[in-house]
């Protein structure tokens, strides 16, 4: 700079002030600048990097194939389909209400679900793909594609979805899929999944989600701005699922569930030289399939509320009175006691008074002269109401337990109910108020407050002709990894043995041989021509009827009151291979409804 001779000194000392403060504060912007540059590429440098790659560089899950499920004969179940899944990236979304107005336009989704869905996951981790749809047909598909560069967030996966391959098949007992829950996420056997992953909820599923869930991938993609994949830079492969082989047989099973069409009920077949379960069958049922794809709120709240429960697996978890099969409890505890002769003659002249009141049989007229023998093979009330008062409410209680009763099975599957022994120290618990000797007649018949389950009672009648021989009933096999190598095998699983005397215990077998087999035997619909069967009719009342009800016409009586139908049996009847239990519920006499699909039942087993 050239300084004027003329300029003032005071003027030549003020501008070199000036100058000073200027060269001094621009040194200051500099060293912020320098300052911070080195701040963010020295000390936040890596951080700032892996942020940038994360721009261009997308992780995604490779979701592993569950484990398959088979029959006890190698037939496959279910299995996997690859599934088209409708979901969005919250942080991607520009405009949430209008892109879900879009998308309700395009596919029928629950605008107001997938709402709080989205909102939830941009309160958490808005990177991650939230599903809103799964099982897009093809003309959804093409219409999300044709519109997907107009809605930013939107994206389409492919991911292995629960196939059920025959539907409706043993859907009690395989189970379905649902949504992992938040409380199901803290859990040691959910430790592999994430919020979002669909878990087994009940049956199979649930018991064994933990092998059949397998472990999940990953793909590290490069993606352009609008979150295509250009290329996947490295990929760990998911590792799938082990596979479970059950005990069921897949034709008996299907026979089961077509004789209970159109009924309601529950039909289960084991084997009683093992435990294991051959048929397991529950009407009315739902199709697993429809809980894979992601169920709508209205389909579950109609299927929720439907009045014959399809979600319910009669099998293990319905309680019901046994009606006459009851009396098979009774006889061997009147034997056992000592206070039943089986050879004592006893007169039915169809009616039976006690302390004032009558006790009607079922059959009007009676049966005449009766032993045990033929009160069994007859189904006489009469003769059961003599002894269960001569035997005691405690005694016959204390037996019941004893043959498995009024508790669980211990089965392998879930929400198993202990069905109800009543005896006078219950009643006095539960009602305050002293147990009635007229009620200890009614237990002697199968009614008052006894309820049993199906699973109970098969595993009763397998023990009867088995030696008294208490299984643990199975409905799994085996469980195989990769390779065919075993996880688990299993074998029979004994609880425990009755020291019956034997003499007893044939005696009432004959006499069960003779429900089917001998004239005037309430079984004889069970009978078979060349294999001998063995088995009890029961006929549960729902309500006391007038004592006329013989006159009153079985579709004119509400179908809420009308009784339920069991037959239980075994076969061949000299050393059983199978033994069934069968439930109709308000369908009339178990001769005449449960005992003919007992023998459509047996004769498909022996046809195998």
């Amino acid at each position: 700079m050239v300084w004027r001779s003329d300029f003032d000194s005071v003027e030549t000392e003020i501008y070199q002030k000036r100058l000073t403060k200027v060269t001094f504060l621009v040194l200051i912007v500099f060293g912020v600048l320098f300052v911070r540059l080195w701040f963010l590429q020295i000390i936040h440098g890596v951080l700032y990097r892996t942020e940038s790659e994360n721009n261009r560089i997308d992780l995604r899950d490779v979701m592993p194939f569950r484990g398959l499920i088979f029959d006890r004969n190698g037939h496959l179940l279910v299995d996997n389909r690859p599934s088209f899944i409708l979901g969005v990236i919250p942080e991607n979304i520009n405009n949430l209400d209008g892109l879900l107005t879009d998308l309700c336009r395009l596919v029928e989704i629950d605008r107001g679900a997938a709402k709080i869905k989205i909102q939830g996951a941009l309160q958490g981790n808005p990177f991650r793909c939230v599903y809103l749809k799964k099982g897009l047909t093809r003309n959804e598909l093409a219409r999300i594609e044709a519109h997907i560069l107009n809605m930013p967030g939107v994206t389409i996966e492919v991911k292995p979805q629960r196939h059920c391959i025959y539907g409706t098949l043993a859907a009690h007992l395989i189970g379905y899929l649902g949504e992992i829950d938040r409380e199901q996420l803290g859990r040691k056997e959910y430790d592999k999944n994430r919020l979002g992953d669909f878990v087994g909820k009940c049956g199979i599923e649930k018991k064994w989600h933990r092998y059949l869930n397998g472990t999940r991938g990953g793909q590290q993609v490069e993606v352009n701005a609008s979150g295509r994949i250009l290329k996947v830079l490295y990929q760990k492969e998911a590792e799938p699922g082990a596979n479970v082989f059950l005990t069921i047989d897949k034709d008996l099973q299907m026979l089961a569930e077509n004789s209970l069409s159109n009924k309601v009920g529950a039909i289960v077949a084991m084997d009683p030289r093992s435990g294991e379960i051959l048929a397991m069958a529950s009407s009315p049922t739902c199709d697993p399939n429809d809980f894979a794809k992601g169920m709508d709120k209205r389909v579950w709240e109609r299927l929720v509320s439907n009045p014959y429960f399809p979600l319910q697996n009669r099998v293990i978890s319905g309680q019901y009175p046994p009606g006459s099969i009851f009396k098979i409890v009774v006889a061997l505890a009147g034997l056992e006691e000592g206070v039943i002769d089986p050879y004592e003659k006893i007169f039915c002249g169809g009616s039976y008074t006690f302390q004032g009141r009558e006790y009607r049989d079922w059959k009007k007229g009676g049966h005449g002269v009766v032993d045990l023998h033929r009160a069994l093979v007859e189904s006489c009330d009469v003769y059961f109401y003599r002894m269960g008062q001569k035997i005691g409410i405690d005694t016959i209680a204390r037996y019941a337990r004893r043959l498995g009763f009024g508790c669980k099975t211990g089965i392998q599957i879930g929400d198993e109910q202990p069905g109800l022994i009543p005896d006078r120290a219950w009643k006095l618990k539960r009602w305050h108020v002293s147990w009635q000797d007229g009620e200890t007649l009614s237990v002697a018949v199968g009614q008052s407050f006894t309820l049993i389950t199906p699973i109970q009672l098969v595993r009763f009648i397998s023990a009867l002709f088995n030696g008294g021989i208490l299984f643990r009933p199975r409905v799994t096999k085996r469980v195989e990894g990769d390779g065919n190598k075993s996880i688990f095998e299993f074998k029979p699983d004994i609880l425990g043995y009755w020291d019956f005397n034997e003499e007893n215990m044939e005696l009432v077998k004959k006499a069960l041989f003779g429900v089917v087999n001998e004239p005037g035997g309430t079984g004889w619909r069970a009978r078979l021509r060349r294999i001998g069967v063995a088995g009890k009719t029961g006929t549960a009342q729902v309500i006391a009827l007038p004592e006329d009800r013989e006159s009153v016409e079985e579709e004119n009586i509400p179908y809420k009151f009308r009784d339920h139908a069991w037959f239980v049996a075994v076969a061949p009847a000299e050393d059983p291979t199978i033994a069934v239990a069968i439930l109709v519920e308000h369908s009339g006499h178990g001769g005449a409804v449960a005992a003919p699909i007992a023998r459509n039942i047996l004769a498909g087993y022996f046809r195998r």
